[in-house]
């Protein structure tokens, strides 16, 4: 992924128009993925408008990545993020996930700038649920922290 991308924020909630500055896109391209990726689900609130977590932003980065960097067509993008997402819940059947991306870091080397770069592409149970809202609300006190520090 290209690095010229900014810096997530410590926000709960993104509007549409931000999420486009944070991703290299525009809102109108956002609004036409949403009909293409079935994983991207921004809350809509009153008159319609979108607001995505933080998650959703890593998500649209991916498929950014994926459509522009990497050359993938909108069908191989999905198919490609269709198979991370059976990936993970074939690993988290088989017990081999206690947290996303936590299985491909080492104790060594655990650094959250790493972590927050996973996307969580399948949030279909609760305990799941929960986890990517404690890894969120982590990753805004690491944020609130280094801005104290």
């Amino acid at each position: 992924m290209g690095n010229s991308l900014p810096y997530i924020p410590a926000k709960r909630y993104f509007t549409i128009g931000e999420v486009a500055e944070l991703c290299g896109v525009k809102p109108h391209v956002l609004r036409y993925w949403e009909q293409e990726f079935t994983q991207l689900r921004p809350m809509k609130r009153r008159g319609n408008r979108r607001y995505y977590q933080h998650h959703e932003v890593l998500m649209i980065r991916r498929i950014r990545d994926l459509l522009y960097d990497q050359g993938f067509t909108i069908s191989g993008a999905r198919n490609k993020l269709q198979e991370l997402v059976q990936g993970e819940r074939d690993k988290r059947r088989n017990g081999e996930v206690l947290l996303d991306g936590m299985e491909s870091i080492g104790d060594d080397d655990l650094s959250f700038d790493r972590l927050e770069d996973v996307v969580v592409l399948d949030s279909d149970d609760a305990a799941s649920v929960h986890l990517q809202s404690v890894r969120r609300e982590l990753f805004e006190i690491r944020d609130l922290l280094s801005e104290v520090l």
